[in-house]
């Protein structure tokens, strides 16, 4: 395995940088999205006043009532993809959300990880507002629940905490700590949640900001408690197929030495290798770069 595979050092491709780029490797933020606008599409295909919202989106979104209904527990994870038909704005505002601040996000994470911390939080403010609404209801409703305003949110707030002093621009216009932005959300959505319109989830948004606090604090991985097994689902074409020379691998040596230079990097950043270490990584890349060719 070269050093570009591992989650914690990659090159940075064209879905990392800012801007819109036709072609290279996409990142998971923007395939994330794309997948959210196709699901809209069909939501809007499907749309109708009976049921509200249309079949499928009855059929995906979350519902409160779900502890009767557990064969339907995929929808814990479905409604995180699915968006409020009848206002453009729910989708377009989480879409350039999530695109804007997953990237960083993703970067620091790696590509698996964040996927996976994404999928979790969605889960978990999904099943907080559950609770919630059990709580301040006394009972099961027939309310339901759809958006990734919850994934989001954990998204976002992760961003604020691995980088607190970013600036943000508020509307594009009013700039910002990042620190300071996540104490406003986190405010307004806490008002929100105490007396607040009942049409927007905010204790999904707490629960998502609070998954990520806890995830950030306890320095979590949790791709690590996946299967061995498991591998990141490829969205477009498949490389052409090469044959494998086991002579072409790195000597055991090397690979030790640059999982720990990569580990440091992770751990404490760049500026804490060594000249030596630097020389390392440096020769490993480009040993490997050659072998991609």
């Amino acid at each position: 395995m070269g050093i570009y595979d591992r989650d914690y050092e990659r090159e940075r491709d064209h879905g990392d940088s800012p801007g819109f780029h036709l072609g290279g490797d996409l990142s998971w933020s923007t395939k994330l999205v794309i997948v959210m606008a196709i699901v809209y599409v069909v939501q809007l295909l499907t749309n109708s006043n009976v049921p509200a919202g249309g079949w499928f989106t009855q059929i995906f979104e979350l519902h409160a009532d779900l502890p009767c209904e557990p064969w339907m527990a995929f929808q814990l994870v479905t409604y995180g993809f699915l968006h409020d038909p009848g206002d453009l704005k729910h989708i377009l505002f989480n879409g350039f959300a999530l695109w804007m601040f997953g990237r960083y996000v993703e970067q620091r994470y790696g590509k698996k990880e964040y996927l996976t911390f994404f999928l979790v939080t969605v889960v978990v403010a999904g099943l907080i507002w559950l609770v919630s609404e059990w709580v301040t209801s006394g009972q099961l409703t027939q309310f339901s629940l759809l958006g990734a305003s919850g994934g989001i949110a954990g998204v976002l707030l992760l961003f604020c905490l691995n980088f607190p002093r970013q600036q943000i621009y508020i509307w594009g216009v009013l700039p910002m700590p990042a620190w300071v932005f996540a104490i406003l959300f986190l405010g307004m959505n806490l008002f929100g949640t105490v007396g607040g319109d009942g049409h927007v989830a905010y204790t999904a948004h707490i629960g998502g900001a609070i998954f990520a606090l806890l995830y950030f604090k306890a320095g979590w991985r949790l791709s690590n408690w996946l299967p061995g097994g498991w591998k990141m689902p490829k969205l477009g074409r498949r490389p052409s197929l090469r044959v494998h020379d086991p002579a072409d691998n790195f000597d055991d040596a090397t690979e030790d030495a640059v999982d720990n230079i990569l580990r440091k990097i992770r751990e404490h950043g760049q500026d804490s290798l060594t000249r030596e270490e630097r020389r390392i990584l440096e020769e490993a890349s480009r040993e490997y770069q050659k072998k991609r060719k």
